[in-house]
């Protein structure tokens, strides 16, 4: 998004608590629909007729939707304010988490979920441009690290969800439950969400300024070289997501609810060394603490695969060393955005 000129004002605490809440439940809509799709994906296989790579496939459109969803929605928002494209979003990842619900063959899944993942992008990327417009220096900061944790939380609860739902109703059931939560995300932008970026504001956007903006990024090798830490440090999580499901159940022969449990411990691994890595910033430096949270989550990887690959395959031994290493993930990343932004 475009550096402008931001609209960041004190905020007495009852509307930093509102901002709060209701900027950390827009936040997590589109990952909420990939954490808690994932306990289905062995049942939607054999519902509809299809093995796990055509599954898959659904959660692949989704993944690069929501991907450049978020490229889409953040210059959009500059140009032409906040809440015209969070409605927008919202709306069409709700009409297509409906589609998702009906969907008779794989074909039109893997459709509606690319749909469906182009608007979940928006909730994600707007929700912080909110956060600038409204707040600077340490309200920002207490803010976003709030709706952090709620994205953190996610993960944990999601797929519980998914797997209960699944246990008690059917996989249709997950999108009916996606797409009331999206109902209740186009009531909260409609009556507590502020148009935060004004007119005089935007006058200052362009296409133009949002191509150059872009430009600079992607050629400033400081800003690349920590993004690209970040992201091939991240594909190893969701190379886990995609096919957990299948590894899990299928391999291990855990439950639905079981695998859930076991991905929640995972996912929290994030959570604790989001956490952890603050304090650790301050006292030995944000470079430091991203190199060697890097270097061991490389080590902890490779010696996990060297042990499956050794026949030592146990699943105590996975989920604890998989747990090692995301929780090093959570203690990089912070420090890689942080890096990237400045």
């Amino acid at each position: 998004m475009s550096p402008a000129v931001t609209t960041a004002v004190a905020q007495p605490p009852s509307r930093f608590l509102r901002n709060a809440l209701v900027l950390g439940l827009l936040t997590p809509l589109g990952p909420f629909a990939i954490d808690m799709y994932l306990p289905s994906l062995p049942v939607i296989g054999t519902s509809l007729g299809v093995d796990a790579d055509m599954a898959l496939r659904s959660l692949t459109a989704y993944f690069l939707t929501f991907a450049f969803g978020q490229m889409l929605f953040g210059p959009l928002s500059d140009l032409v304010g906040r809440k015209p494209p969070l409605y927008a979003g919202v709306a069409l990842f709700l009409a297509a988490s409906i589609g998702c619900a009906l969907a008779r063959d794989i074909h039109a899944l893997i459709i509606l979920r690319a749909i469906e993942g182009l608007g979940g992008a928006a909730g994600m990327v707007i929700a912080r441009a909110i956060v600038r417009d409204l707040h600077s220096g340490h309200e920002e900061v207490r803010l976003l690290s709030l709706l952090m944790l709620v994205f953190s939380v996610s993960p944990v609860l999601a797929p519980l969800a998914g797997s209960l739902i699944i246990e008690f109703s059917s996989w249709r059931g997950v999108f009916w439950l996606i797409a009331a939560l999206a109902v209740l995300g186009l009531l909260l932008t409609w009556f507590m969400v502020p148009e935060t970026r004004l007119p005089e504001v935007r006058a200052g956007s362009s296409h133009r300024s949002v191509l150059l903006a872009c430009r600079r990024l992607v050629t400033d090798g400081s800003f690349m070289s920590l993004s690209m830490v970040g992201a091939l440090a991240i594909s190893g999580f969701f190379v886990f997501l995609a096919n957990s499901s299948f590894v899990f159940t299928g391999h291990y022969g855990l439950t639905p609810r079981l695998y859930s449990l076991v991905f929640g411990v995972n996912a929290a691994a994030f959570f604790a060394g989001m956490q952890l890595s603050g304090r650790l910033a301050q006292r030995y430096g944000l470079r430091r603490v991203v190199r060697w949270a890097l270097a061991a989550y490389a080590a902890v990887l490779l010696l996990l695969t060297a042990l499956v690959a050794a026949g030592v395959d146990h699943l105590a031994l996975v989920v604890g060393l998989l747990f090692v290493a995301y929780s090093f993930i959570g203690l990089m990343l912070p420090g890689a955005s942080v890096l990237a932004l400045a």
